[in-house]
């Protein structure tokens, strides 16, 4: 391997320095609530920045070049959707969001419907994300794992121990800053690691193109004939609904999807709160929008050229971009793309912890515990829950150490069990006035429900998955209504 002691070096110095930038970027904190929204003092183009950063993960830099090199560039139409979505969630619940005070989006659902409605909201939330952040915190070790075993830095240990130790290393330094800082120390480190990592895959895009076996122009035109820069899949058959990547689906279920993890889903949500007004959040979150397309397209390139690269050879596709990375990068230039990678990890999992933290104690443990607490106490308590969170997510994260379904399509489709019913309820709360805390609750619980039954039972791809638990869940609660219109 290429892999040299000066990556490492790399490597180390960057997983001090973000954690050195984090605790002073994230200074003192007096209360809970700047501890969780920093006083909504965050410029709208940093909230952009760490939008983006902390719905990519590794996820992106791992599994979407996989994603072209066993497929094409449909993947790209997803993307499409999300700018759409968006729209959506900037022009109809943002503005709900900032209309009180609110620490959570769950906060609405109660005000809206009641606390019930809310409780459930904030539970089904945090079950998803410790599984879906799971999922991302273990693909990060995928090629911390490949730099071990190549370096022989554990003999004779088995590979699940290696990925183990991985796993713990990155949620350590990750909980550090996040930790001490809280969101604002979380936000601007995601900011500085977007940048690292949109530069290393930019890097090796630079690299790739210099050492493909056959010319730049010899390999746009192999890759054109074998259909692999397909962008827009106009397939239109008996099976559609079976197929994730058409533009139909792709579009649609990207809109959904966007909808929900932006609009209803708080490790986003909260990074838009900490702005100081709507404009601003709305801002923020449509800019991001443009930029995730153009990583995606930049991801996605990658790994058509590393077709040509390996000569189409049947690989594990989310191993290709770490196996080109390590094993044929430039001494230096690894460790800066690894970097890359780590920091498209960390900031998704301090998003995570503090989105976990916040929900946890603003949502549940202040309105039943904690009423009497002073701000400063609150703050300890918020502090203690941000380490248990990063245990949790690390046990998580061991639960996908055997599973051989592409890392992204594996979060995106854990999200997608309860992504419709979040959403279905914030929908029913803006446009069904008539609708109570009863019906909403029985629609959230068909659209979960439902979707057990679709994802386990039928063939349905996953890109149709939150748009029919939204339907699950409006249909559903619209019913009962029409049975409980005298129920408060």
């Amino acid at each position: 391997m290429n892999f040299s002691y000066l990556d490492i070096i790399i490597i180390i110095v960057y997983l001090i320095g973000v954690a050195a930038f984090g605790i002073i970027k994230g200074g003192k904190q007096k209360t809970a609530k700047d501890y969780f929204l920093s006083e909504k003092a965050i410029p709208w183009w940093a909230v952009c920045f760490a939008v983006v950063a902390t719905e990519t993960s590794a996820l992106t830099f791992i599994s979407i070049p996989g994603v072209a090199y066993v497929g094409n560039l449909n993947f790209l139409q997803i993307a499409i959707g999300y700018i759409l979505g968006r729209f959506v969630v900037s022009y109809f619940l943002l503005p709900k969001y900032f209309e009180g005070e609110l620490l959570t989006a769950y906060a609405y659902l109660e005000r809206r419907f009641g606390a019930k409605t809310k409780n459930i909201a904030s539970s089904v939330f945090m079950v998803t994300r410790v599984f879906a952040d799971g999922v991302r915190l273990f693909a990060t070790a995928i090629p911390i794992a490949i730099i071990f075993k190549g370096y022989n830095v554990f003999v004779g240990v088995p590979d699940w121990q290696i990925y183990s130790i991985s796993i713990i290393l990155m949620a350590a330094v990750t909980l550090v800053y996040t930790y001490i800082g809280g969101v604002r120390a979380v936000i601007w480190t995601d900011v500085i690691q977007m940048f690292i990592y949109i530069g290393g895959g930019i890097l090796a895009l630079i690299i790739l193109s210099g050492v493909l076996p056959i010319s730049f122009p010899e390999s746009i035109s192999q890759l054109t004939d074998k259909g692999k820069l397909d962008f827009l899949n106009f397939y239109w058959a008996g099976d559609f609904f079976n197929k994730p990547y058409t533009l139909f689906a792709s579009v649609l279920g990207g809109m959904f999807l966007s909808m929900a993890s932006h609009g209803t889903d708080q490790l986003i949500v909260q990074r838009l709160l900490t702005t100081e007004s709507l404009k601003k959040a709305q801002r923020a979150l449509i800019t991001s929008g443009f930029i995730v397309f153009v990583q995606f397209a930049l991801f996605l390139f990658v790994g058509a050229l590393l077709y040509i690269f390996f000569n189409g050879r049947v690989m594990k596709s989310d191993e290709v971009f770490p196996t080109f990375i390590i094993n044929h990068m430039p001494s230096g230039i690894s460790g800066f793309i690894i970097a890359g990678l780590l920091a498209a990890a960390m900031s998704t999992l301090s998003g995570s912890i503090s989105a976990l933290s916040s929900t946890l104690v603003s949502d549940i443990y202040k309105p039943y515990w904690g009423k009497n607490k002073t701000g400063e106490q609150l703050l300890g308590v918020s502090r203690f829950v941000s380490l248990l969170w990063a245990g949790v997510l690390i046990l998580s994260a061991f639960l996908f150490m055997n599973s051989n379904k592409a890392v992204v399509e594996l979060g995106l489709s854990i999200a997608s069990f309860t992504y419709g019913g979040l959403l279905g309820t914030f929908l029913l709360g803006i446009f069904f006035k008539k609708v109570r805390q009863t019906d909403a609750i029985i629609g959230f619980a068909a659209g979960i429900i439902g979707m057990i039954f679709i994802i386990y039972f039928t063939n349905i791809a996953w890109t149709w998955y939150t748009i029919i638990g939204v339907g699950f869940t409006l249909i559903a609660a619209n019913i009962s209504n029409l049975f409980t219109k005298s129920h408060e």
